[in-house]
Protein backbone atom coordinates (compact mmCIF):
# COMPACT_ATOMS: atom_id res chain seq x y z
CA UNK A 1 0.00 0.00 0.00
CA UNK A 2 1.64 3.24 -0.98
CA UNK A 3 2.13 5.64 1.81
CA UNK A 4 0.63 9.00 1.85
CA UNK A 5 4.10 10.51 2.34
CA UNK A 6 5.27 8.17 -0.27
CA UNK A 7 8.66 9.26 -2.07
CA UNK A 8 8.45 9.55 -6.00
CA UNK A 9 10.84 7.05 -7.31
CA UNK A 10 11.85 6.54 -10.70
CA UNK A 11 13.34 2.81 -12.73
CA UNK A 12 15.37 3.92 -15.75
CA UNK A 13 14.85 0.61 -17.63
CA UNK A 14 12.12 -2.02 -17.83
CA UNK A 15 13.94 -5.02 -17.93
CA UNK A 16 14.32 -8.06 -15.82
CA UNK A 17 16.56 -5.44 -12.87
CA UNK A 18 14.05 -2.52 -13.49
CA UNK A 19 10.86 -4.29 -13.09
CA UNK A 20 11.94 -6.07 -10.19
CA UNK A 21 12.93 -2.87 -8.47
CA UNK A 22 9.89 -1.25 -9.48
CA UNK A 23 7.55 -3.66 -8.40
CA UNK A 24 9.70 -3.90 -4.74
CA UNK A 25 9.75 0.03 -4.61
CA UNK A 26 6.12 -0.07 -4.88
CA UNK A 27 5.45 -2.66 -2.90
CA UNK A 28 7.18 -0.63 -0.16
CA UNK A 29 5.33 2.27 -0.14
CA UNK A 30 6.90 4.44 -2.99
CA UNK A 31 5.02 5.72 -5.96
CA UNK A 32 7.15 4.16 -8.73
CA UNK A 33 7.14 5.25 -12.65
CA UNK A 34 9.38 3.17 -15.09
CA UNK A 35 10.93 5.34 -18.03
CA UNK A 36 11.54 2.43 -20.58
CA UNK A 37 12.44 3.78 -24.11
CA UNK A 38 10.79 0.44 -25.91
CA UNK A 39 7.44 0.54 -26.70
CA UNK A 40 6.91 -2.42 -23.97
CA UNK A 41 9.19 -3.73 -21.29
CA UNK A 42 11.65 -7.31 -21.22
CA UNK A 43 12.19 -7.89 -24.66
CA UNK A 44 15.34 -9.27 -23.53
CA UNK A 45 13.40 -11.21 -20.96
CA UNK A 46 11.59 -13.17 -24.00
CA UNK A 47 14.56 -14.44 -25.85
CA UNK A 48 16.55 -15.68 -22.93
CA UNK A 49 17.32 -19.09 -22.77
CA UNK A 50 16.18 -19.87 -26.39
CA UNK A 51 13.11 -18.35 -25.46
CA UNK A 52 12.45 -20.71 -22.51
CA UNK A 53 13.73 -17.97 -20.06
CA UNK A 54 16.27 -19.39 -17.04
CA UNK A 55 15.39 -17.75 -14.29
CA UNK A 56 17.34 -18.14 -11.95
CA UNK A 57 19.54 -21.61 -10.59
CA UNK A 58 18.70 -23.37 -7.69
CA UNK A 59 21.62 -22.85 -4.93
CA UNK A 60 21.83 -21.40 -2.33
CA UNK A 61 23.79 -17.96 -1.99
CA UNK A 62 27.12 -19.46 -1.02
CA UNK A 63 26.81 -21.89 -4.15
CA UNK A 64 26.23 -18.35 -5.80
CA UNK A 65 29.08 -16.06 -5.16
CA UNK A 66 31.97 -18.50 -6.84
CA UNK A 67 29.78 -18.79 -9.56
CA UNK A 68 29.96 -14.99 -10.43
CA UNK A 69 33.12 -14.45 -12.23
CA UNK A 70 33.65 -10.42 -11.77
CA UNK A 71 33.06 -8.86 -8.03
CA UNK A 72 31.40 -11.55 -6.74
CA UNK A 73 32.30 -10.22 -2.98
CA UNK A 74 30.14 -7.02 -3.92
CA UNK A 75 26.73 -9.23 -4.10
CA UNK A 76 27.16 -11.02 -1.23
CA UNK A 77 24.36 -8.75 0.69
CA UNK A 78 22.18 -8.37 -2.59
CA UNK A 79 21.86 -12.47 -3.09
CA UNK A 80 21.86 -13.11 0.59
CA UNK A 81 18.58 -10.44 0.67
CA UNK A 82 16.94 -11.58 -1.79
CA UNK A 83 18.27 -15.02 -2.71
CA UNK A 84 17.16 -18.00 -5.56
CA UNK A 85 14.69 -19.20 -3.69
CA UNK A 86 13.29 -16.14 -2.93
CA UNK A 87 12.74 -15.49 -6.71
CA UNK A 88 11.39 -18.78 -6.97
CA UNK A 89 8.73 -18.55 -4.09
CA UNK A 90 7.97 -14.57 -5.97
CA UNK A 91 7.05 -16.52 -9.22
CA UNK A 92 5.41 -18.82 -7.81
CA UNK A 93 3.21 -16.66 -5.64
CA UNK A 94 2.69 -14.42 -9.03
CA UNK A 95 1.12 -17.68 -10.66
CA UNK A 96 4.34 -19.13 -12.38
CA UNK A 97 4.87 -23.00 -11.68
CA UNK A 98 8.98 -23.89 -11.90
CA UNK A 99 10.76 -26.46 -12.81
CA UNK A 100 14.24 -27.26 -12.32
CA UNK A 101 16.85 -29.30 -14.88
CA UNK A 102 20.54 -29.78 -15.02
CA UNK A 103 22.90 -27.17 -13.75
CA UNK A 104 20.08 -26.85 -11.49
CA UNK A 105 18.82 -24.17 -13.82
CA UNK A 106 15.46 -23.05 -13.33
CA UNK A 107 13.00 -22.66 -15.81
CA UNK A 108 9.50 -22.17 -16.26
CA UNK A 109 7.55 -25.43 -16.37
CA UNK A 110 5.41 -23.85 -19.57
CA UNK A 111 9.07 -23.37 -20.88
CA UNK A 112 7.39 -19.93 -22.29
CA UNK A 113 9.76 -16.90 -21.42
CA UNK A 114 6.68 -14.91 -21.57
CA UNK A 115 5.33 -16.64 -18.60
CA UNK A 116 8.08 -14.57 -16.64
CA UNK A 117 7.32 -11.59 -18.25
CA UNK A 118 3.96 -11.48 -17.45
CA UNK A 119 4.73 -12.56 -14.02
CA UNK A 120 6.73 -9.39 -13.46
CA UNK A 121 4.28 -7.14 -15.00
CA UNK A 122 1.67 -8.55 -13.17
CA UNK A 123 4.50 -7.72 -10.20
CA UNK A 124 4.82 -4.01 -11.38
CA UNK A 125 1.05 -3.59 -11.68
CA UNK A 126 0.92 -0.55 -8.91
CA UNK A 127 3.82 1.33 -11.06
CA UNK A 128 3.26 3.83 -13.87
CA UNK A 129 5.29 3.27 -17.19
CA UNK A 130 6.43 6.15 -19.31
CA UNK A 131 7.59 5.87 -22.85
CA UNK A 132 10.40 7.92 -22.91
CA UNK A 133 14.13 8.05 -23.45
CA UNK A 134 15.93 9.12 -20.22
CA UNK A 135 19.12 10.96 -21.34
CA UNK A 136 20.77 12.09 -17.54
CA UNK A 137 20.04 12.44 -13.76
CA UNK A 138 18.88 15.75 -12.42
CA UNK A 139 21.61 16.38 -10.11
CA UNK A 140 21.24 19.12 -7.06
CA UNK A 141 23.14 19.71 -3.82
CA UNK A 142 24.76 16.66 -4.58
CA UNK A 143 21.52 14.11 -4.62
CA UNK A 144 19.46 13.14 -7.61
CA UNK A 145 16.26 14.85 -8.08
CA UNK A 146 14.61 14.08 -11.37
CA UNK A 147 14.95 12.53 -15.03
CA UNK A 148 16.33 14.32 -17.47
CA UNK A 149 14.32 12.30 -20.61
CA UNK A 150 13.76 13.55 -24.21
CA UNK A 151 10.65 15.72 -23.38
CA UNK A 152 11.78 17.20 -20.24
CA UNK A 153 12.89 16.89 -17.05
CA UNK A 154 10.70 14.71 -14.57
CA UNK A 155 11.11 15.36 -10.91
CA UNK A 156 11.82 12.63 -8.64
CA UNK A 157 12.94 11.49 -5.33
CA UNK A 158 15.02 8.81 -5.77
CA UNK A 159 15.94 7.36 -9.40
CA UNK A 160 17.18 3.84 -9.95
CA UNK A 161 19.20 3.03 -13.18
CA UNK A 162 18.66 -0.09 -14.47
CA UNK A 163 18.97 0.37 -18.45
CA UNK A 164 21.00 -3.32 -18.79
CA UNK A 165 24.26 -3.72 -20.68
CA UNK A 166 25.52 -3.15 -24.30
CA UNK A 167 24.35 -6.42 -25.44
CA UNK A 168 21.37 -7.23 -27.66
CA UNK A 169 20.85 -3.46 -28.53
CA UNK A 170 17.64 -4.39 -30.04
CA UNK A 171 16.31 -5.31 -27.00
CA UNK A 172 17.16 -1.95 -25.62
CA UNK A 173 20.62 -2.75 -24.20
CA UNK A 174 22.39 -0.37 -26.09
CA UNK A 175 24.58 0.86 -23.66
CA UNK A 176 23.09 3.96 -23.03
CA UNK A 177 22.93 3.80 -19.10
CA UNK A 178 26.81 3.81 -18.86
CA UNK A 179 26.64 7.81 -20.48
CA UNK A 180 24.13 8.13 -17.92
CA UNK A 181 26.37 6.92 -15.24
CA UNK A 182 29.39 8.69 -16.58
CA UNK A 183 27.13 12.15 -16.64
CA UNK A 184 26.56 11.95 -12.76
CA UNK A 185 30.35 11.46 -12.32
CA UNK A 186 30.14 7.77 -12.19
CA UNK A 187 33.34 5.48 -13.80
CA UNK A 188 32.80 2.93 -15.69
CA UNK A 189 34.95 0.02 -16.24
CA UNK A 190 35.90 -1.69 -19.52
CA UNK A 191 33.36 -2.89 -21.99
CA UNK A 192 33.81 -6.48 -23.19
CA UNK A 193 31.36 -9.09 -24.54
CA UNK A 194 31.17 -11.81 -21.83
CA UNK A 195 28.91 -15.13 -22.70
CA UNK A 196 29.63 -14.50 -26.29
CA UNK A 197 30.35 -17.54 -29.38
CA UNK A 198 33.82 -17.72 -30.11
CA UNK A 199 35.12 -17.20 -33.63
CA UNK A 200 37.68 -20.16 -34.87
CA UNK A 201 39.00 -19.71 -38.06
CA UNK A 202 38.90 -23.65 -38.73
CA UNK A 203 36.99 -23.88 -42.30
CA UNK A 204 35.59 -26.99 -40.68
CA UNK A 205 33.39 -25.27 -38.64
CA UNK A 206 31.64 -23.84 -41.39
CA UNK A 207 31.28 -27.33 -42.78
CA UNK A 208 29.26 -28.12 -39.59
CA UNK A 209 27.72 -25.25 -39.53
CA UNK A 210 23.98 -25.77 -37.89
CA UNK A 211 25.41 -28.94 -35.86
CA UNK A 212 24.50 -29.55 -32.37
CA UNK A 213 26.38 -31.62 -30.05
CA UNK A 214 25.07 -32.99 -26.99
CA UNK A 215 26.36 -34.87 -24.12
CA UNK A 216 29.97 -33.96 -25.27
CA UNK A 217 32.76 -32.68 -23.25
CA UNK A 218 34.94 -29.71 -24.06
CA UNK A 219 38.41 -28.46 -22.15
CA UNK A 220 39.79 -24.96 -23.70
CA UNK A 221 43.65 -24.03 -23.14
CA UNK A 222 45.41 -21.36 -23.40
CA UNK A 223 48.90 -23.35 -24.76
CA UNK A 224 49.22 -26.62 -22.13
CA UNK A 225 47.22 -24.41 -19.60
CA UNK A 226 43.73 -25.89 -19.21
CA UNK A 227 41.22 -22.78 -18.69
CA UNK A 228 37.77 -24.42 -18.43
CA UNK A 229 36.75 -27.69 -18.52
CA UNK A 230 32.99 -28.20 -18.91
CA UNK A 231 30.19 -31.38 -19.78
CA UNK A 232 27.24 -30.72 -22.05
CA UNK A 233 25.55 -28.79 -25.24
CA UNK A 234 27.26 -26.69 -27.80
CA UNK A 235 26.10 -25.60 -31.96
CA UNK A 236 28.62 -24.96 -34.80
CA UNK A 237 28.04 -22.20 -36.65
CA UNK A 238 29.69 -20.32 -39.46
CA UNK A 239 32.12 -18.31 -38.08
CA UNK A 240 32.97 -21.05 -35.36
CA UNK A 241 31.35 -22.15 -32.09
CA UNK A 242 28.40 -21.25 -29.78
CA UNK A 243 25.93 -22.87 -27.22
CA UNK A 244 26.03 -22.88 -23.68
CA UNK A 245 29.42 -24.59 -22.89
CA UNK A 246 30.82 -22.16 -25.56
CA UNK A 247 29.21 -19.00 -23.71
CA UNK A 248 30.46 -20.05 -20.29
CA UNK A 249 33.88 -20.84 -21.57
CA UNK A 250 34.32 -17.56 -23.06
CA UNK A 251 34.22 -15.86 -19.35
CA UNK A 252 37.41 -17.41 -18.99
CA UNK A 253 39.06 -15.89 -21.76
CA UNK A 254 38.94 -12.20 -21.25
CA UNK A 255 42.24 -10.29 -21.70
CA UNK A 256 43.59 -12.70 -23.72
CA UNK A 257 45.60 -12.64 -27.16
CA UNK A 258 44.01 -15.83 -28.47
CA UNK A 259 47.06 -17.08 -30.31
CA UNK A 260 47.49 -20.32 -28.31
CA UNK A 261 43.92 -21.14 -27.66
CA UNK A 262 42.16 -23.68 -28.65
CA UNK A 263 38.87 -26.14 -28.00
CA UNK A 264 39.04 -29.58 -27.31
CA UNK A 265 36.38 -31.39 -27.49
CA UNK A 266 35.69 -34.98 -26.30
CA UNK A 267 32.99 -36.47 -28.27
CA UNK A 268 32.50 -39.90 -26.52
CA UNK A 269 33.17 -38.89 -22.85
CA UNK A 270 31.52 -41.72 -21.22
CA UNK A 271 33.65 -44.17 -22.81
CA UNK A 272 37.38 -44.38 -22.35
CA UNK A 273 39.90 -45.36 -24.86
CA UNK A 274 40.18 -49.05 -24.15
CA UNK A 275 36.29 -49.07 -24.64
CA UNK A 276 35.99 -46.72 -26.99
CA UNK A 277 38.87 -49.03 -28.91
CA UNK A 278 36.44 -51.84 -29.33
CA UNK A 279 33.80 -50.02 -30.35
CA UNK A 280 35.76 -48.81 -33.47
CA UNK A 281 37.39 -52.02 -34.05
CA UNK A 282 33.35 -53.53 -33.57
CA UNK A 283 31.79 -51.07 -36.19
CA UNK A 284 34.73 -51.86 -38.61
CA UNK A 285 34.17 -55.47 -39.11
CA UNK A 286 30.57 -54.69 -39.07
CA UNK A 287 31.80 -52.01 -42.58
CA UNK A 288 34.67 -53.40 -43.55
CA UNK A 289 34.35 -53.29 -47.34
CA UNK A 290 32.80 -49.60 -47.26
CA UNK A 291 34.88 -46.47 -47.12
CA UNK A 292 35.53 -44.58 -44.02
CA UNK A 293 33.28 -41.62 -45.06
CA UNK A 294 30.20 -44.40 -44.77
CA UNK A 295 31.97 -46.33 -41.74
CA UNK A 296 31.34 -43.78 -39.06
CA UNK A 297 28.03 -43.14 -38.73
CA UNK A 298 27.14 -45.26 -35.93
CA UNK A 299 29.95 -42.91 -34.19
CA UNK A 300 29.26 -39.30 -35.67
CA UNK A 301 26.88 -37.26 -36.82
CA UNK A 302 26.52 -37.46 -40.96
CA UNK A 303 27.33 -33.71 -41.10
CA UNK A 304 30.59 -34.15 -38.52
CA UNK A 305 31.99 -36.98 -40.56
CA UNK A 306 33.86 -35.41 -43.23
CA UNK A 307 35.19 -32.37 -40.92
CA UNK A 308 36.25 -35.24 -38.54
CA UNK A 309 38.05 -37.69 -41.05
CA UNK A 310 39.87 -34.32 -42.42
CA UNK A 311 40.87 -33.48 -39.22
CA UNK A 312 42.47 -37.06 -38.72
CA UNK A 313 44.51 -37.19 -41.49
CA UNK A 314 42.36 -39.99 -42.96
CA UNK A 315 41.16 -40.16 -47.00
CA UNK A 316 37.63 -40.60 -46.25
CA UNK A 317 37.21 -42.58 -49.80
CA UNK A 318 39.84 -45.46 -48.03
CA UNK A 319 38.38 -48.58 -47.32
CA UNK A 320 38.22 -49.72 -44.03
CA UNK A 321 39.61 -53.21 -44.55
CA UNK A 322 43.20 -50.84 -45.82
CA UNK A 323 43.06 -48.41 -43.01
CA UNK A 324 46.28 -48.69 -41.24
CA UNK A 325 46.79 -48.77 -37.60
CA UNK A 326 48.36 -45.49 -37.51
CA UNK A 327 45.08 -44.23 -39.11
CA UNK A 328 42.74 -46.20 -36.83
CA UNK A 329 44.90 -44.42 -33.36
CA UNK A 330 44.29 -41.08 -35.68
CA UNK A 331 40.43 -41.73 -35.45
CA UNK A 332 40.61 -42.92 -31.79
CA UNK A 333 42.63 -39.78 -30.74
CA UNK A 334 40.42 -37.61 -32.50
CA UNK A 335 36.98 -38.55 -30.92
CA UNK A 336 38.38 -38.29 -27.79
CA UNK A 337 40.68 -34.91 -28.97
CA UNK A 338 38.09 -32.97 -31.79
CA UNK A 339 40.63 -29.98 -31.63
CA UNK A 340 39.64 -26.40 -32.82
CA UNK A 341 41.40 -23.03 -32.21
CA UNK A 342 39.93 -20.35 -31.28
CA UNK A 343 40.82 -16.59 -32.25
CA UNK A 344 38.30 -14.40 -30.57
CA UNK A 345 35.09 -13.34 -29.27
CA UNK A 346 32.02 -12.16 -31.54
CA UNK A 347 30.66 -8.76 -31.47
CA UNK A 348 29.24 -7.70 -27.78
CA UNK A 349 25.88 -7.11 -29.78
CA UNK A 350 25.79 -10.75 -29.65
CA UNK A 351 27.01 -11.16 -26.02
CA UNK A 352 24.44 -12.34 -23.63
CA UNK A 353 25.84 -10.25 -21.16
CA UNK A 354 28.45 -7.26 -21.41
CA UNK A 355 30.94 -7.58 -18.66
CA UNK A 356 32.36 -4.36 -17.28
CA UNK A 357 30.24 -1.38 -16.21
CA UNK A 358 29.42 1.25 -12.97
CA UNK A 359 32.40 0.73 -11.29
CA UNK A 360 31.64 -1.19 -7.93
CA UNK A 361 33.73 0.79 -5.60
CA UNK A 362 31.37 3.63 -6.41
CA UNK A 363 28.25 1.75 -5.34
CA UNK A 364 27.21 0.55 -1.31
CA UNK A 365 26.69 -3.08 -1.43
CA UNK A 366 24.28 -2.84 1.41
CA UNK A 367 22.13 -0.63 -0.42
CA UNK A 368 22.83 -0.34 -4.32
CA UNK A 369 23.27 3.74 -3.66
CA UNK A 370 25.58 5.59 -5.36
CA UNK A 371 28.61 7.06 -3.00
CA UNK A 372 28.92 9.83 -5.24
CA UNK A 373 25.10 11.03 -5.44
CA UNK A 374 22.67 10.46 -3.06
CA UNK A 375 19.05 8.59 -3.93
CA UNK A 376 21.11 7.35 -7.16
CA UNK A 377 21.20 3.74 -7.52
CA UNK A 378 21.74 0.60 -9.81
CA UNK A 379 20.80 -2.31 -10.59
CA UNK A 380 21.51 -4.99 -13.16
CA UNK A 381 23.77 -5.27 -15.80
CA UNK A 382 24.95 -1.70 -15.72
CA UNK A 383 26.63 -2.60 -12.56
CA UNK A 384 30.54 -4.06 -13.45
CA UNK A 385 29.02 -7.64 -12.10
CA UNK A 386 28.77 -10.98 -14.93
CA UNK A 387 28.31 -14.70 -14.02
CA UNK A 388 28.35 -18.21 -16.05
CA UNK A 389 25.43 -19.17 -18.12
CA UNK A 390 22.48 -20.95 -15.86
CA UNK A 391 20.11 -18.35 -14.56
CA UNK A 392 23.22 -16.54 -12.53
CA UNK A 393 22.52 -13.55 -14.41
CA UNK A 394 19.41 -13.04 -14.51
CA UNK A 395 19.28 -13.39 -10.48
CA UNK A 396 22.02 -10.73 -10.07
CA UNK A 397 19.28 -8.81 -12.09
CA UNK A 398 16.62 -9.79 -9.57
CA UNK A 399 19.04 -9.59 -6.39
CA UNK A 400 20.63 -6.13 -7.01
CA UNK A 401 16.91 -4.56 -8.30
CA UNK A 402 15.59 -5.77 -5.41
CA UNK A 403 17.59 -4.23 -3.15
CA UNK A 404 17.92 -0.75 -4.98
CA UNK A 405 13.72 -1.21 -4.79
CA UNK A 406 13.66 -1.23 -1.17
CA UNK A 407 16.34 1.02 -0.46
CA UNK A 408 14.73 3.62 -2.65
CA UNK A 409 11.32 2.89 -1.22
CA UNK A 410 13.07 3.91 2.05
CA UNK A 411 14.19 7.30 1.20
CA UNK A 412 11.85 10.81 2.28
CA UNK A 413 9.75 12.72 0.17
CA UNK A 414 11.28 15.82 -0.48
CA UNK A 415 7.47 17.13 -0.26
CA UNK A 416 7.72 15.92 3.42
CA UNK A 417 10.91 17.48 4.54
Amino acid sequence: MQRTDAPRVAVIGGGAAGLLAAGTAARNGAAVTVIEQNDRPGKKILITGKGRCNVTNDCTPADFIPNVTKNGRFLYSAINRFSPQDMKDLLVSLGVELKTERGRRVFPASDKSADILSALLRYTSDCKFLHRKAKAIAIEDGSAVGVVTSEGTLPFDAVILATGGASYPLTGSDGSGYAIARSAGHAVTPLIPSLVPLVSPSPLCAEMQGLSLKNVALTVYDGDRELYRDFGEMLFTHFGMSGPMILSASAHLRNRSFENVRAVIDLKPALDEPTLEKRILSDFAKYVNRDAQNALRDLLPQTMILPFLELSDVDPRKKINVLTRAERNRILYTLKHFSLPVSGFRPIEEAIVTSGGVDVKEIDPKTMMSRLVKNLYFAGEVIDVDAYTGGYNLQIAFSTGYLAGQSAAACPSKDNQ
